[in-house]
């Protein structure tokens, strides 16, 4: 199921770039069809959408039946911007607090392939005493701002809703980062 949010949205995006580019390359005596190509990238931009709000719901077996460490090299292996996976995981985590760890490194590789124009994204992921941390940093151009987009606003209700906090940092021209610490033990399972 993994592939609804991961490679189906990167397609989906990537189709919508390459209508954009023909878009600008219409001849301006053509503006029926700038319109069409226009209207083509709305509603490929519109069912992207859905099928994340689709997806949230959803998570992959590998999740489920191999744990979160077999889930991130999936998502690492399907990202086209390089990553680095670093994962140290004690134990298994309840699994509330595994999806919730999936969909922030989904969402975030989907937004670096999106919008940082990074070459490099660097995951790591550890248990830490009663904790699962997290840390997703790219080395793109930075500028997220969690006020402007419903996705990290839906990433950090999802951390928050388990007890837990995420930190973005994101500068201009600095890549983005993200920290998430999630309470592992006494999570619902």
């Amino acid at each position: 199921m993994s592939d609804l949010h991961d490679g189906v949205q990167q397609r989906l995006v990537s189709l919508a770039l390459q209508l954009r580019l023909a878009e600008g390359s219409a001849p301006p005596e053509l503006q029926d069809l700038k319109a069409q190509l226009a209207d083509s990238v709305a509603g490929l931009n519109a069912v992207s959408n859905e099928l994340q709000q689709i997806s949230r719901g959803i998570h992959p077996a590998i999740l489920s039946k191999g744990g979160l460490g077999p889930a991130l090299k999936t998502l690492a292996r399907r990202c086209p911007v390089p990553v680095s996976l670093d994962v140290d995981l004690q134990r298994r985590s309840p699994e509330p607090v595994e999806v919730a760890a999936y969909y922030v490194v989904a969402e975030a590789l989907t937004n670096t392939a999106k919008y940082a124009h990074a070459s490099a994204v660097n995951i790591c992921v550890e248990t830490n005493g009663a904790n699962l941390l997290l840390s997703i940093q790219d080395d793109g151009i930075g500028g997220a701002d969690i006020r402007k987009g419903s996705g990290l606003i839906g990433l950090k209700d999802r951390v928050e809703m388990l007890g837990g906090h995420m930190q973005i940092e994101s500068h201009p021209g600095s890549g983005t980062s993200l920290h998430v610490t999630i309470p592992a033990e006494g999570a619902d399972g």
